[in-house]
């Protein structure tokens, strides 16, 4: 994820610098917001605003700390410019942060057409990035195309890697005498939910409806939808969720592994108390006042850090199990993955490793595993390693949170399958790739195609214009269907059918399910007592392919 994530940007940073030469000319636009008022641009007949506060800064005393409200402005704000973003990548030798990065990052934008007296739906964009990386300024993330479909579109910022999600021991203490529970960790996801009290409280004045509120994201901001569907401190702040290849429904394991990445709370406190050692500080105070840059750089080889953190207070419990006792925030769900998912992941060719590799990884279930992906015509196990890793990662999580939404929820499952494939040039790095690799349809959804140079069919164009059409469908009424569009059939145990965008979209069912099957009685085996003992000291996954995040 974090890999696909950085080379996404690079591809992307000429059509950027393009993009904005291009840009058409700008007007002011004034809103005024709890804090103050606001003065956007008016672009493409719609008015934007970029660079918005919702949180104070999370800096010293607030740095590993839910975030506060933002702070009132006197005057008018300027709103034309995307905030830095948070820090992430590579540290300076000197320790500083990159260009346009800084720790007072916590900035959303909005998107609106919205005329005087509408209120129109809201769709809030949550980036990927493996908790690593992310930024909202990417410019696919570029909200025009789906506002114009009739919605608000807001994209938000949020802590990652160890800013965002560090546990320790003081940091719990410090909670607990907040809110009487010792938890730490999880700052990155309550940046989300700040955001989202921040657009229920000042949506409207961009013409957007709080009662009709869509989370979305992708990779990571995937699962963090999913982990927000069973926190306590989101409920009621979001009307549908749709997830693009994420999820968060694996049980616990140490290591962590494909599928199960969260680690307890006192494993990530145990991360905690490690880093603070490598930098010498003997004092939660002392962590603070570190610079961001040198906590960045002591990271290397420390488990549990910058990673989600199954604290028990922003996320309650086991999410599976969450979800079979009814204790999820229950709304409509968007789910769906990629075809080929597992090529961002793994390359692994090898038989003989991937024989190893997997009996690591499943344990007595590796048999199962084993049947469920066979080598192919050829003997070749490239594909199936690569099935392994989408199912394990992605596509178990989506069938699963489909199947528990439909059979405990009152709100139903949508679920699609990406399988219109990019016209890869012959010297691509994804040139051998069967289908669509992890990430590939976000310029379909987007409707940002031309930011990328390919060779682009109408096939391409026919299935973007769907997705988005779909997508924004579902944040107006719930439901992605409308007049003249292929049916959607919703997700039943009975009735297993997602739409597959391929060529033209049309509702099918699943074609793997024996495969879905065996990672399910994996899954299943995680959670017998044997299960949860192999996973206090599952093999170490973190040196192979199927062992990345």
């Amino acid at each position: 994820m974090r890999s696909f994530n950085r080379s996404l940007s690079a591809t992307l940073a000429l059509a950027a610098a393009i993009a904005l030469v291009a840009a058409p000319q700008a007007f002011a636009a004034q809103v005024k917001v709890a804090q103050g008022l606001l003065e956007g641009t008016e672009e493409h007949g719609m008015q934007v605003f970029r660079g918005i506060p919702f949180a104070a800064p999370p800096v010293g005393a607030l740095r590993w700390h839910e975030p506060r409200p933002a702070q009132s402005w006197p005057g008018v704000r300027k709103a034309d410019k995307f905030g830095p973003a948070c820090p992430q990548g590579r540290v300076e030798a000197d320790g500083k942060l990159g260009a346009d990065i800084s720790e007072d990052c916590l900035y959303l934008n909005v998107w609106t057409p919205a005329k005087s007296g509408e209120k129109l739906p809201v769709l809030v964009w949550i980036y990927g990035g493996g908790f690593a990386a992310g930024r909202t300024s990417d410019p696919v993330f570029d909200g025009a195309a789906l506002a114009s479909k009739g919605v608000v579109y807001v994209s938000v910022a949020y802590r990652v890697g160890v800013m965002g999600f560090l546990a320790h021991p003081e940091l719990s203490a410090e909670n607990r005498k907040l809110h009487g529970v010792a938890a730490s960790g999880n700052y990155g996801l309550l940046d989300m939910v700040e955001s989202l009290k921040w657009v229920k409280q000042n949506i409207a004045a961009f013409g957007g409806d709080p009662r009709k509120v869509t989370i979305w994201g992708e990779s990571a901001g995937a699962m963090a939808v999913s982990m927000l569907t069973v926190s306590p401190q989101a409920k009621g702040l979001f009307h549908g969720a749709i997830s693009d290849s994420g999820g968060s429904f694996g049980a616990v394991r140490t290591p962590t592994a494909p599928g199960e990445n969260l680690p307890p709370l006192a494993i990530a406190e145990q991360g905690g108390v490690t880093l603070a050692g490598k930098l010498g500080a003997g004092s939660l105070e002392a962590l603070r006042a570190k610079g961001a840059g040198e906590v960045m750089a002591q990271t290397r080889g420390v488990a549990g850090v910058g990673w989600p953190v199954l604290d028990k207070w922003v996320i309650p419990d086991d999410q599976f199990v969450l979800y079979e006792k009814g204790k999820y925030n229950d709304t409509p769900i968007l789910v769906g993955i990629n075809s080929d998912e597992g090529a961002s992941f793994s390359r692994t060719s090898d038989p003989a490793q991937f024989q190893a590799e997997t009996k690591v990884r499943f344990g007595p279930v590796a048999d199962r595993i084993f049947k469920a992906y066979p080598p192919d015509a050829n003997g070749s196990i490239k594909q199936a390693a690569r099935d392994v890793m989408r199912e394990a990662s992605f596509g178990w999580h989506t069938w699963v949170w489909a199947r528990l939404q439909s059979e405990r929820g009152g709100s139903p499952a949508y679920v699609y399958y990406m399988d219109q494939r990019p016209p890869y040039a012959a010297d691509s790095r994804n040139a051998d790739v069967a289908g669509v690799p992890h990430g590939a349809e976000l310029p379909y959804v987007f409707q940002k195609l031309d930011l990328t140079p390919m060779p682009w069919t109408d096939a391409d164009r026919r299935i973007s214009d769907a997705m988005a059409t779909y997508w924004t469908n579902f944040a107006k009424t719930g439901n992605p269907n409308d007049t003249g569009m292929p049916e959607w059939p919703a997700f039943t145990a009975k009735d297993q059918q997602r739409m597959v965008f391929k060529g033209t979209a049309q509702a099918k069912p699943y074609d793997n399910v024996a495969q879905l099957e065996a990672m399910d009685a994996y899954f299943a085996w995680r959670r017998t007592p044997e299960g949860q003992e192999f996973g206090k000291h599952g093999g170490n996954t973190n040196a192979s392919p199927i062992g990345q995040r």
